[in-house]
């Protein structure tokens, strides 16, 4: 199963540290090309390489944040995604000053999977902040939280199967019309919430 990363923010970098942590092996990629990341998978060790936008996008798994308004010249002119799947971790603001985007009445994923056609699109790893997604999953002597929804059950697993091996807890928030309204940020009710699991 190999993973790749398109976007080099906050959340892509945590993600990407957070797998590194658990040498996990992936690809990340910006828009500015793979040199301008040299730094940054230098911190991160062996595990993390930097890449084209299209070498991570061929991955099996694609966890996809960049800022909003970035989206779709970042996802053009990539090749069909054949079933693979593409994980939603953005948020519909407008950076720096965290404006909201109007969507209608429609949630941000399902806007973003009409930008993926083919893709099994699965939410997550967007509502807990970058330092918390990078920081240690054991927390308060249980597992940090980690939600995810999808319209696929088995792309959802593969998601959740992931989180495990992170060292996070995964909860399943069905599909990804309810889910996803549940986690966006701003609107939802789950955001920036840092939840632990005892066992």
């Amino acid at each position: 199963m190999t993973i790749g990363i398109i976007g080099s923010g906050a959340i892509g970098s945590a993600f990407a540290r957070a797998l590194a942590k658990a040498g996990i092996e992936a690809a990340i990629a910006n828009s500015r090309g793979p040199e301008s990341l040299k730094d940054l998978v230098d911190e991160l060790g062996g595990s993390i390489k930097a890449g084209t936008v299209l070498e991570a996008a061929s991955a099996d798994i694609v966890l996809v944040a960049v800022n909003w308004t970035k989206l779709p010249q970042a996802l053009a002119d990539l090749p069909d995604w054949r079933g693979r799947i593409v994980v939603d971790a953005n948020n519909p603001i407008e950076a720096p000053h965290f404006k909201p985007v109007d969507l209608g009445n429609r949630t941000s994923s399902e806007v973003f999977a009409e930008m993926v056609p083919g893709a099994r699109v699965v939410k997550a790893f967007n509502h807990l902040q970058a330092h918390l997604l990078s920081s240690d999953p054991a927390a308060e002597g249980g597992r940090r939280v980690l939600f995810y929804s999808g319209d696929d059950a088995a792309a959802k697993a593969e998601v959740g199967a992931l989180m495990e091996r992170l060292g996070f807890f995964g909860l399943d928030l069905g599909s990804l019309a309810t889910g996803a309204r549940l986690v966006q940020f701003p609107g939802g009710p789950l955001p920036v919430h840092n939840l632990v699991k005892f066992t």
